[in-house]
């Protein structure tokens, strides 16, 4: 249980992240809409971390991380390697901590992504895009800086720092029927699923993952950790598998992982933007579009949807040839 309580948090751990990254964190709102709940036939409460501090969840894990390393390791900063929210989370919760951000990109990521990661003062390596080459320039860092890795998932400080948004959201709503998030590399998945299991222990937990990138959802349902296929969903904030750790979590605690199609997360996020007036990306519409897609499961019953960010290229929007 020692092994096991030092490699998976605990409550306790995101109640003591929450307390140190409340002074550097936005406490996003939970907004409703009635045209949605409307659409769904459900009671939807949506926890807009699209509106934290870099655009997504990330900040959170990130900060927590941060607040958590030693003083030699402050000294030596921090490295990971992340084409997305990461990236800049990472970069941002370190530099503005006065610790040395250094970032591994593969040269194939979005040039607005490059651009904020390089505005938060961060040291950028640029790699091919593959794993290997993405693990090797982080391992060249490593050593010839003694800079700390923080894996954007698979890391204690940062499942406990995404799960604080779950437990804003509990705090903010009463006994949720269900909690509902999307699930890539399920950092935000099994952060969220700690916090609801202890503060809203009746409600059932849901992840939610593209049909085209439904690895988490096959692993749960066979109880094996699969690897993924090659990715092709538009869900760019998805695209990574679970890990041990997590994968620990998710089939300890979630009820379900449903899945989505590329279609009808284009339809959720055209219907967020329209009807809430907010930008959320495709990631954040996974779960939306779950509701949607799953009206059976959630008609009339109360759901927390966490919104998971909303870094979007606004010159690559899919809705044109899908309107």
């Amino acid at each position: 249980m020692d092994i096991y309580m030092k490699y998976i948090p605990q409550f306790p751990d995101i109640v003591t992240a929450s307390e140190a990254i409340t002074p550097f964190v936005h406490r996003t709102p939970v907004l409703t809409s009635r045209q949605i709940d409307s659409a769904s036939g459900a009671h939807l409460f949506f926890k807009c971390e699209n509106l934290q501090k870099v655009g997504a969840f990330k900040f959170r894990g990130a900060t927590n991380a941060v607040m958590n390393l030693t003083a030699e390791q402050r000294a030596a900063g921090v490295v990971t390697h992340s084409s997305g929210n990461h990236a800049a989370a990472l970069a941002h919760a370190a530099v503005s901590r006065g610790v040395k951000a250094y970032i591994v990109m593969p040269s194939t990521a979005p040039e607005v992504k490059k651009r904020a990661v390089a505005a938060y003062g961060a040291e950028i390596t640029f790699c091919e895009p593959t794993l290997e080459a993405r693990e090797a320039a982080a391992t060249a860092v490593i050593e010839r800086t003694g800079a700390t890795m923080v894996h954007p998932f698979d890391n204690f400080d940062i499942i406990a720092g995404q799960g604080t948004a779950a437990m804003e959201l509990l705090t903010d709503i009463q006994a949720p029927d269900a909690v509902i998030a999307p699930v890539g590399g399920g950092g935000l998945l099994s952060g969220t699923a700690i916090a609801v299991r202890h503060m809203a222990p009746s409600a059932r937990i849901y992840g939610a993952e593209p049909l085209l990138a439904d690895d988490a959802a096959r692993s749960l349902h066979t109880g094996t950790l699969l690897p993924a296929l090659p990715p092709r969903t538009i869900a760019d904030g998805l695209l990574t598998s679970l890990c041990d750790r997590t994968f620990t979590v998710i089939k300890d605690n979630v009820d379900d992982i449903l899945t989505v199609t590329e279609e009808q997360i284009i339809a959720a996020m055209m219907l967020v933007w329209e009807r809430m007036k907010i930008i959320i990306e495709p990631s954040s519409a996974v779960p939306v579009a779950a509701v949607l897609a799953n009206r059976e499961l959630f008609s009339g019953r109360k759901v927390a949807v966490i919104v998971s960010g909303g870094n979007v290229d606004l010159t690559k929007l899919p809705f044109g040839q899908h309107a």
